[in-house]
């Protein structure tokens, strides 16, 4: 559990600098230079991603249940999951759907960690998507009070098009049914079946 706890802090220490910090992160950012900036983030990111990845399929291997989820709650997980990935697929793809939603891969977040809340009653799973759901619900009210220019991660990747939309949705549910049929068993070791 002390590696999965760990890897939340550094993942999710490192994406909350903007929230929490930014004068710091601003200060840090001009001191050392951007590509420096962005490369200890990304390191950082990576080193918490590992640990929480090995840290929660250790605390998987000896459970500790807080709750025994009803089985009803996991249809609603698989309703809520059903616009997380055209929402993140929207983030890089500007149109309607990121212009409604504003932020649409905070929206994705905390859908994607409220659904597991609701399915997992372990510890670890509370630790994990808890974390993820307060820390997306914090960085969105920040969000409210920065700056354009202080918003980063946010930037635009692709032009408007009249598509986007519709390619996100199209692309984002075939990827959920991939993930409902595949992916998540082969990727994550739990059918969410």
């Amino acid at each position: 559990m002390a590696m999965l706890v760990a890897g939340l802090l550094i993942f999710l220490g490192v994406h909350a600098t903007s929230i929490f910090a930014p004068a710091w992160r601003n200060a840090q950012l001009a001191a050392r230079g951007e590509a420096v900036w962005k490369g200890g983030y990304a390191l950082l990111s990576l080193i918490g991603f590992v640990l929480i990845v090995h840290g929660y399929g250790v605390a998987r291997g000896n459970p500790v249940v807080l709750y025994e989820p009803p089985a009803f709650l996991r249809h609603v997980a698989w309703t809520l999951m059903l616009p997380v990935f055209p929402l993140l697929l929207a983030s890089k793809l500007p149109g309607r759907i990121s212009a409604a939603t504003r932020h649409p891969m905070l929206v994705a977040v905390k859908l994607w960690a409220l659904a597991h809340l609701l399915a997992n009653g372990t510890l670890a799973s509370t630790l994990l998507f808890g974390s993820f759901l307060a820390w997306a619900v914090a960085d969105r009210i920040s969000l409210k009070r920065r700056p354009v220019s202080l918003q980063t991660g946010r930037a635009i990747t692709a032009p408007p098009g009249r598509f986007n939309d519709a390619i996100a949705v199209v692309l984002g549910l075939c990827l959920y049914a991939a993930f409902i049929g595949v992916l998540h068993l082969w990727l994550i070791g739990v059918s969410p079946r």
